[in-house]
């Protein structure tokens, strides 16, 4: 009996509190708060839907860690555009909050960025020893941006920042130094795939830690963003070493020079061809200033190692026979200004290709660039020179995971949540689709876009919300000084051209003084189409006499007579629309 008396005394005292004792409601209030507040946020501000422009935010409370800093080069429409950069915004409303800038690797769509970035904020970048070198080698061209704190870090380093832990695991990839990301929070952890291909025999000998990333599962992983490029592509990605034998097999029976294009960044691709060169006596020129500068830095930091004498300069290749000469260089894309491009067209300096010189473009075309590949491979079979290009030939292999690659890290880490990025919106939909397959469940599966702010508790994920995300346009100097207008502008000239309308007015007279004269450029030439042209100086200067003898005087207003009468005018008579600037000068 005493028992229940205990019992019904404690259930009074509980309900008692419960709902007449305000400090034990504030305290429940207030753990209820603190649980809301524990969430990790990873936003990615570039890379999805699109390749290249890699950034990703992760966030937990007030702590920032930024993972990578990419650039994209211009589509065909973005005329005079150099690069694109994703859009800071977000970062500059949260400057106090960024702690520091972790690098996967030194490819430019993750690090190009960082001249840029580096203008507004004073934080360390964490990177491997070559990625390091890459952006130390483009901050030593800048003058206005100071250099900021490198910290070097080796795979299995862990670096701590707030209640965040990031853990370095080797990786392998098309270039040294590649890392994937464990990010430890108190709401669960994160894997980063970033850019990887599981490669058992890669150049350097230095294998992707699968054994660290199969013992993932076993500490529980809540979300993993991985690599979507090749989701498309069934089977396995061949080895870079595949590569190596390829060269091995054109140098060993060549009778000509052996020209080389790849990406500068593609250290194991150039070391291959010098090995190949070196094992049959042959003399390597390096074409193209980006090839001459990772040369030079993989060189000095230890990642190339060739007898003294391989190299020689470009303007001293004709002293040698030309079955001993290699030539590793730019250009695998159709740059305009690369090396290849170039010699193509018969403008490079020192090289003049003809028959029984052997192309071989090691690369294939990045989407957007194939009719200036296929271009540039066009210019080189009429100069006569044998051009090797297709993926048979095995010159060149993807240094990205092909779908069943996808598939075994999926099954190896088995994440709660997952994130396919690196990828254009259909790459990002396959491995979506792919995780589903392999058990995550759909609803856990994030197709996002750039902006999306995708939060994590220790009992839920979610797409919260949208911040700033798209294209800041670089053209020269300017940085985001180039909008649609601009853009609509240069389209507008190059399709139609451009006219200028020049008038001499009295404004006390109300009187045309002189003209209009009218300047045309990549419109119609003028010689050609006077009668044209006198028709249109005829039909402007009658429509401006009407105007001032009706009492118009503002010259906005003028300007706007000219430009809209001689536009239908010249729609009528041509179907075109050049761009019309009037010059109204007062006398």
């Amino acid at each position: 009996m005493f028992k229940y008396i205990l019992l019904v005394e404690a259930i009074t005292f509980i309900m008692f509190s419960r709902y007449y004792c305000p400090v034990f409601v504030n305290l429940r209030e207030v753990q209820e708060i603190n649980k809301k507040e524990e969430k990790l946020s990873l936003i990615p501000l570039g890379g999805l839907g699109e390749i290249g422009k890699n950034m990703l935010v992760v966030r937990y409370e007030d702590d920032i860690v930024l993972v990578d800093a990419g650039l994209m080069f211009p589509e065909d429409e973005l005329l005079g555009i150099d690069v694109v950069i994703p859009d800071i915004t977000y970062l500059q409303e949260n400057k106090d909050k960024l702690k520091a800038i972790v690098i996967t690797h030194g490819h430019e769509d993750h690090i190009g960025a960082l001249p840029y970035l580096m203008r507004e904020f004073d934080v360390p970048i964490y990177a491997m020893k070559l990625a390091i070198a890459i952006i130390k080698s483009k901050f030593s061209e800048l003058t206005n941006v100071k250099e900021p704190n490198f910290v070097e870090v080796i795979p299995k380093d862990i670096l701590k920042f707030g209640k965040m832990e990031f853990e370095i695991i080797q990786n392998t990839h098309s270039i040294p130094d590649s890392v994937a990301l464990f990010i430890k929070t108190p709401v669960g952890n994160v894997f980063h795939t970033g850019d990887f291909k599981l490669d058992q025999t890669p150049v350097d000998g230095k294998l992707i830690d699968i054994n660290r990333i199969a013992q993932l599962k076993e500490e529980g992983v809540k979300v993993m963003l991985s690599d979507s490029t090749n989701v498309e592509r069934s089977g396995f990605t061949s080895s870079e070493k595949v590569v190596g034998l390829a060269f091995d097999e054109f140098l060993k029976n060549s009778t000509g020079r052996i020209l080389i294009a790849t990406f500068a960044s593609n250290v194991h691709r150039v070391k291959q061809a010098i090995d190949a060169a070196v094992k049959y006596n042959k003399k390597v020129a390096i074409a193209g200033r980006s090839m001459e500068n990772l040369t030079n830095i993989s060189k000095e930091i230890g990642y190339l190692d060739f007898p003294e004498g391989t190299l020689v300069a470009l303007n001293d290749i004709n002293k040698y026979p030309n079955e001993d000469v290699v030539i590793v260089m730019t250009g695998s894309q159709g740059e305009p200004m690369a090396a290849l491009s170039r010699m193509a067209k018969g403008d490079h300096r020192q090289i003049k290709l003809g028959p029984g010189d052997t192309v071989i473009i090691s690369a294939t075309p990045i989407p957007g660039n194939e009719k200036s590949v296929y271009k540039t491979i066009d210019m080189l079979f009429k100069l006569g020179a044998n051009v090797v290009y297709e993926k048979s030939a095995g010159t060149h292999v993807s240094g990205h995971a092909s779908r069943d690659e996808l598939k075994l890290i999926l099954n190896l880490v088995k994440p709660e949540y997952f994130i396919p990025v690196h990828g254009e919106y259909r790459m990002l939909l396959k491995h979506g689709e792919l995780a589903e397959e392999l058990g995550v469940k759909k609803e856990n599966v994030f197709v996002a876009e750039n902006g999306y702010v995708m939060e994590f508790t220790k009992d839920s994920g979610k797409i919260a919300g949208k911040v700033p995300a798209g294209r800041v346009l670089v053209d020269g100097l300017g940085v985001g000084d180039i909008g649609n207008i601009v853009l609509r502008d240069r389209r507008q000239l190059s399709q139609d051209g451009i006219l200028i309308v020049v008038v001499t007015l009295n404004k006390q007279a109300n009187k045309i003084m002189a003209g209009p004269d009218i300047v045309s450029r990549g419109f119609v030439y003028v010689r050609e189409s006077e009668d044209l042209m006198g028709e249109a100086r005829t039909f402007v200067a009658k429509n401006l006499e009407d105007s001032i003898q009706k009492g118009t005087k503002d010259w906005s207003s003028l300007k706007t007579i000219v430009r809209d009468s001689l536009g239908r005018f010249f729609y009528e008579k041509t179907k075109r629309r050049p761009m019309i600037l009037p010059i109204i000068v007062e006398v």
